[in-house]
């Protein structure tokens, strides 16, 4: 390429960049929101929380599709698969709950620490490094949605095993991403003040990096295989993020109701305990079937059955804080999803999760739609809920923290919002469950797990009504969806109060 030609691209390269930076700006100016009001950690921060929003969008968007394919199995046949659809979805949910949690920790990690995030170029470099594979890996899997599975597939296309389908690069990408966050919080933390949550959130962190790894190597034994399989499944999204959750709501709790840092972290403590006590050898509940020793009966079902101790701590603390501060506070919606959150958490993952986890009941349930069902409410109420409470934390703290309560203009927003997505997720809970005990009762219990009872089971009338249940209650969530989103751009725009400062003890 010529001298010419390359200064010619690098024009256009810097216009474009021009375009992008004044449309940035233009949005700003047209929503009201005044970076000035934040420090570079929570610019970084908002980075993070924009992908977040723009991922939770996508994830609803196909699950609708796929609920869909499930009704009307010739829907955009041939044009874009059931399998990639729903394998989309669960991803989109899987890294829009990552960006959220990444995004809650670096806004919070400077009022923690008292000082100024440490790496803080290394972690904007990891940000676009995180989102340009995550494009990339989407654009691959709705690209290339048949072929043979070889090993250049599994480096560079899909690995092929559910719920963790990145190809090889991105795994390793993805583990990169970690170790740099994992830098940035430890060396501001000792650059700057520890602090029980502090220590909590670093050892977290090592564990967050580290139990992503167990996915990355392949065993030719299928037991050995899925057994390590599973402590990714389990103890990365499940453990390590409850713990993130923990740390999370620990800080939102002392900054919405000033509630004593001795207390929430003696709390924290107990439910890390609790979590990964219980949650370590509660992980086989997983082992039931898939060859593993029989003792793995005994140790699942007995340790599954304690992993909803914390969650009610949770509930407790979270309810009992917020009722001994008569619920004063300036930031309302924040408050209601944090509630929904400890509400949604227990049921979601503690009764809906321990309902099917006993052996007894988990051979006629496991691999049904009451899985499903308990993914839904689950994930829903125990990490969706909790990153929507802190984007309006944040969204506050951008508008010059002004007053946000049940009686502002268009305060039925965040309220209907709140309502559809609950009631949403909720209903395709239902829904699901329903569907699920069907097949327990005519696939497993009746027909003994054939090829017979499986498709006995999927024609039942109760079945089919149930999936077209489901798919209208993604509808409401979906508009629950766009009420929300409508109403993360707006809320506090022409609101001039000053919200009540709230100093925790």
């Amino acid at each position: 390429m010529s001298t010419n030609g390359l200064e010619g691209v690098m024009q256009s390269g810097n216009h474009a960049c021009a375009k992008i930076r004044a449309r940035w700006t233009e949005f700003s100016q047209w929503v009201n929101l005044d970076s000035n009001n934040l420090s570079d950690g929570q610019k970084l921060a908002v980075k993070y929380f924009t992908v977040a929003v723009i991922l939770f969008f996508a994830q609803i968007v196909f699950g609708m599709l796929a609920a869909t394919q499930f009704i009307y199995p010739s829907f955009l046949y041939e044009i874009l698969d059931f399998n990639v659809n729903r394998m989309v979805h669960i991803n989109a949910m899987v890294i829009w709950m990552l960006y959220g949690f990444i995004g809650c920790v670096y806004w919070l990690l400077e009022d923690e620490s008292k000082t100024e995030i440490v790496g803080l170029k290394l972690g904007n470099i990891a940000f676009w490094v995180l989102t340009g594979a995550v494009t990339l890996v989407v654009l691959v899997y709705l690209l290339v949605q048949i072929g043979p599975g070889k090993t250049s597939s599994l480096w560079l296309i899909n690995e092929g095993r559910e719920y963790i389908e990145a190809p090889r690069w991105a795994d390793i990408g993805i583990v990169v991403v970690m170790l740099i966050f994992f830098y940035n919080v430890v060396a501001t933390f000792s650059k700057g003040q520890w602090s029980g949550i502090a220590g909590v959130l670093t050892l977290d962190l090592v564990a967050l990096a580290g139990l992503y790894v167990a996915g990355m190597f392949y065993m030719t034994n299928i037991t050995h295989d899925q057994y390590w399989w599973w402590w990714v499944i389990h103890l990365w999204v499940e453990a390590t993020w409850e713990v993130l959750v923990g740390v999370i709501m620990a800080w939102s709790l002392m900054k919405l109701l000033g509630v004593k840092r001795k207390i929430v972290q003696t709390w924290l403590y107990i439910e890390v305990a609790l979590m990964f006590g219980s949650g370590i050898l509660g992980l086989g509940h997983h082992y039931f079937w898939i060859g593993t020793p029989e003792y793995w009966l005994t140790i699942g079902g007995f340790f599954s059955a304690l992993e909803p101790i914390p969650l009610v701590a949770m509930v407790v603390h979270a309810v009992y804080d917020s009722g001994s501060h008569a619920f004063k506070n300036g930031n309302h919606p924040a408050l209601a999803w944090i509630i929904a959150h400890a509400f949604g958490n227990f049921f979601g993952a503690g009764v809906w999760g321990f309902m099917h986890t006993l052996p007894q009941i988990n051979l006629y349930t496991h691999g049904t739609q009451w899985s499903a069902s308990h993914g839904h409410l689950a994930f829903f109420g125990a990490y969706a809920t909790i990153n929507i409470a802190f984007f309006y934390l944040a969204i506050q703290h951008w508008r010059g923290n002004v007053w946000m309560s049940g009686q502002s203009e268009n305060a039925w927003r965040w309220k209907w919002a709140l309502g559809l997505l609950n009631v949403g997720v909720v209903g395709m809970t239902i829904a699901l469950l329903i569907a699920g005990y069907e097949q327990s009762f005519i696939e497993r219990a009746v027909e003994g797990s054939t090829w017979a009872g499986y498709f006995s089971a999927q024609n039942h009338p109760s079945f089919q009504s149930a999936m077209i249940w489901r798919w209208f209650f993604g509808l409401v969530t979906f508009a629950g969806l766009i009420l929300l989103i409508w109403d993360l751009l707006t809320i506090g725009k022409t609101e001039t109060r000053k919200a009540q400062e709230i100093i925790s003890e």
